[in-house]
């Protein structure tokens, strides 16, 4: 038995990696007068696209807002479908109805947490536009797969990478080479931190210049700059658009995060490693697989339980883990179970059995950057001394 002891403090389950060098950037920001979108932000899109190889980066303030232009932009709207996953967060699903356009589930592979290939084509109708898979938790879906199900039925795809950036496919960046676009989340809990935003990346010109307009309140592409020396104050609506763009405060700490991330990369793989070390030796627990084709970036560390061999289920054993001072998530609660999605589409729990098999047995465990050392063996040994104490 471990002899285990309850530390004082207690662990967050996430605390964003902020350094000096992001709040030197957001005040020199302030200090130069320009904080709506601007300089930084044109620079953080030029930077960003550069970073993963793409041709096209358009800053948003949200990844939900990227997912909702990125289907807009290629005229995806009413009487379409678009399959997605129910492992995911609610926004995936629901700027598919904002479009219009009605949400079509598959069910995941339970070895990865991710989108199964197998149930896409199951799910194909002559009203299937469009297929969103989610890169689940860093994770990344087999992307030739679905590609070659979109080629065959003439869909398009916009890869939900809202978790994935870093992360490859067959050693290749997510959002590089794209044959669609793609959505990134630069929430405070990411691996690239804004406080909220995001970033729609393409390859396309035509969803680019689509994407910007709509994105800007529907103005013409130059209006950012109406204000400066120069610019001119006309402007044209040339359709009625969104307030979904990012402003230079949020560019100010991404561009910094930006140049930090392979530092912030190399601490999140050190700890996965442990994590991964630690749990694949124990048999009640089933850690993250991560399939050959697979580069995880580790945004999350989602670890599961194995019922039959514990006395406790998963939310007792997040109790527990709170009495230990651990802090923990869920991610995600399956769409299908939400109660907007069950009295619209008539869901039930049951209809995505490997969704909700991974979703009864998943725990995110804390995995930052700044984490210590300690903390991390401490996680450790806290998991271990509940799977001890309640192992059948």
């Amino acid at each position: 038995m471990s002899d285990f002891q309850k530390r004082d403090d207690f662990i967050p389950y996430n605390v964003p990696d902020i350094t000096d060098a992001e709040i030197n950037e957001v005040v020199e920001t302030l200090k130069s007068g320009w904080v709506a979108k601007g300089p930084r932000t044109n620079r953080f899109e030029q930077e960003f696209a550069g970073y993963l190889g793409a041709k096209h980066a358009i800053a948003m303030n949200s990844c939900t807002a990227a997912l909702h232009i990125s289907l807009l932009a290629k005229g995806i709207g009413p009487g379409d479908e678009v399959i997605t996953t129910p492992m995911t967060f609610a926004s995936t699903a629901s700027t598919i109805i904002h479009t219009g356009a009605t949400p079509v589930f598959a069910d995941i592979d339970y070895r990865t947490g991710c989108i199964d290939p197998d149930e896409i084509e199951k799910k194909v109708t002559s009203r299937t536009k469009a297929i969103v898979p989610v890169h689940y938790s860093g994770q990344v879906c087999d992307l030739d797969r679905i590609y070659a199900i979109a080629d065959k039925h003439g869909l398009y795809v916009s890869e939900d990478a809202a978790h994935a950036l870093w992360s490859r496919y067959k050693g290749r960046l997510i959002g590089n080479r794209l044959q669609g676009a793609a959505s990134y989340s630069f929430y405070a809990t990411k691996n690239l931190c804004t406080g909220d935003g995001g970033m729609l990346v393409t390859d396309s010109d035509e969803i680019d210049a689509k994407a910007r307009v709509l994105a800007g309140q529907g103005m013409s592409h130059n209006a950012w700059n109406r204000y400066a020396k120069g610019g001119s104050w006309r402007y044209d609506i040339a359709e009625p658009g969104f307030k979904y763009n990012m402003f230079d405060i949020q560019a100010a700490l991404g561009l910094v995060q930006l140049s930090r991330l392979e530092e912030m990369q190399a601490a999140r793989l050190k700890i996965a490693a442990k994590y991964q070390e630690a749990f694949g030796k124990i048999d009640a627990l089933d850690p993250p697989f991560v399939p050959d084709y697979a580069t995880h970036c580790w945004h999350l560390y989602v670890l599961r339980i194995v019922p039959k061999l514990l006395a406790i289920d998963r939310d007792q054993f997040i109790v527990e883990l709170n009495e230990r001072n651990v802090g923990t998530s869920v991610h995600f609660i399956p769409v299908h179970n939400m109660s907007a999605y069950k009295k619209r589409f008539g869901f039930a729990d049951s209809d995505f059995p490997m969704a909700q098999k991974h979703f009864e047995r998943l725990i995110s465990l804390p995995l930052y950057p700044t984490m210590t050392d300690e903390q991390v063996q401490y996680v450790i040994d806290a998991v271990t001394d509940i799977v001890e104490k309640y192992h059948k």
